[in-house]
């Protein structure tokens, strides 16, 4: 897991010197964009087929992919040769996170689960550490070539270890794949990417063609992927799980809660380099509190649950603190004290974390052993989606906002603005429907131990 997830905050902080070196800024957020498709597009895939054929497959199918694409992205030559390769990175890095989930439920018992779940959490916000501080590193003293080399050796190292020590976790047998599903859910989830990503682009507006026009093709794709999903025997979307008050409910936190996160990861940055003027290292440790509250608060809603057995009320005070958090960056300005702004994000983390560690924990108990991987695959893809809407809605009132406020303020209070504006506004949306969403989970049953998968060696 820390794979991707470390990969998506080292390659950012490299991003502006990569395009620099290989001369495509135009093609600047393809570089992203490709990596973000591939990955949010597979992840349903690749929990719906290990839930049939098995995770350990699977895992080294999807680590292999990553490790290619990984060293290719490093020896490109040209953006073209970086984005095709992000993309086939992106291939890989989208069975990483839900399949190294959904492995907690089936190789642990529900009182280990809780505490593992809290460590994986854990491991998403040490990512977050350590990923804007290594891509300024490897920037500014080696390459930016060593944002993807890193991946390289770890990733054999993993390969190596899930080949021999891995047991094997058997599926519910062979079906004939939902061909026509996974079709229209790919170009579904691509055209709505597009749209979100064209936002914002060369002038383009929430009216413009390449922004409604991919996004209307993929609502009407949506539509014809719920009618296929209904028809055949073995979907890529079980439908009958969004019947599952607990299923939907989580999912829709999960949704939302993505809001905040992405929220601060992005734009938080922006505020400590464009307005503050700090190097892109120095911000990726500024934001620390953050990123630390976010472990701290994982492992401690792991440990809550792991003595509890229950998890709902963690979930709803981890969103309080997000909503208050974000509400109070709406005083973020040029003179913020330091401390001050730490309190704030640390509130931000320490709300995200239990959503990390306990949604995962909701949902896998939500759902029979079979559709363990599809459960995982969901609440991934939908963390996903969320943070690019988030991105998408964030990005144009900050461009609004820096360009009303920079003939006023000067260009540095106008980014402070921004950020001063960002993050409140998306992450109180986003955390306060994640707040009734999960004030209105049904009261849980104690955590029990569940049957588990077959496992071999």
């Amino acid at each position: 897991m820390f794979l991707p997830m470390l990969d998506q905050t080292i390659v950012g902080t490299a991003l502006p010197q990569m395009t620099a070196d290989l001369g495509g800024a135009s093609f600047y957020t393809w570089a992203v964009t490709a990596y973000l498709l591939t990955s949010t597009v597979t992840v349903p895939l690749y929990g719906r087929l290990s839930d049939q054929y098995g995770r350990k497959p699977l895992l080294l199918i999807g680590m292999t992919l990553f490790v290619i694409g990984s060293a290719l992205c490093g020896l490109a030559q040209d953006m073209t040769q970086l984005i095709a390769f992000r993309a086939l990175q992106g291939l890989g890095a989208g069975a990483l996170i839900p399949l190294s989930i959904a492995l907690v439920m089936t190789l642990f018992p529900p009182e280990e689960s809780g505490k593992v779940q809290g460590a994986i959490g854990g491991v998403m916000g040490l990512s977050f550490l350590a990923g804007p501080f290594l891509g300024g590193v490897f920037t500014d003293h080696a390459s930016w070539r060593w944002a993807f080399y890193v991946n390289v050796p770890i990733g054999l190292l993993l390969i190596a270890i899930i080949t021999f020590r891995l047991p094997y976790t058997r599926g519910t047998g062979r079906v004939r794949p939902d061909y026509l599903g996974i079709a229209v859910f790919s170009v579904a989830v691509s055209a709505l990417l597009l749209g979100l990503t064209e936002k914002g682009l060369d002038g383009n507006t929430w009216t413009s063609l390449p922004v409604i026009g991919p996004i209307a093709a993929a609502l009407v794709l949506l539509v014809l992927f719920i009618l296929v999903e209904l028809r055949v025997e073995h979907p890529l979307m079980p439908l009958e799980l969004f019947a599952n008050r607990t299923y939907t409910l989580v999912n829709l936190a999960s949704f939302f809660a993505a809001f905040c996160l992405f929220a601060g990861v992005v734009f938080l940055p922006r505020y400590f380099q464009q307005a503050l003027g700090v190097s892109a290292t120095d911000s990726g440790i500024r934001i620390y509190p953050l990123m630390l509250a976010m472990v701290a608060g994982s492992i401690g809603m792991g440990a809550l649950i792991g003595r509890t057995r229950r998890y709902r009320g963690g979930l709803v005070a981890g969103a309080i603190l997000l909503v208050v958090g974000s509400l109070l960056c709406m005083n973020i300005g040029l003179g913020t004290s330091a401390p001050l702004l730490a309190l704030w994000m640390a509130l931000i983390g320490f709300g995200m974390g239990p959503m990390m560690s306990g949604l995962t924990v909701a949902i896998q108990y939500a759902v029979p052993p079979e559709h363990l991987g599809t459960a995982t695959g969901h609440l991934t893809f939908f963390r996903q989606i969320g943070g690019s809407l988030a991105l998408a809605v964030g990005g144009t009132l900050y461009v609004s906002v820096v360009q009303a406020q920079a003939p006023l303020q000067g260009l540095p209070a106008a980014h402070a603005s921004a950020v001063a504006a960002v993050v409140p506004w998306v992450g109180v949306i986003g955390g306060l429907v994640a707040l009734v969403a999960l004030l209105a989970l049904p009261k849980e049953p104690v955590l029990t131990r569940r049957p588990l998968e077959g496992v071999s060696a």
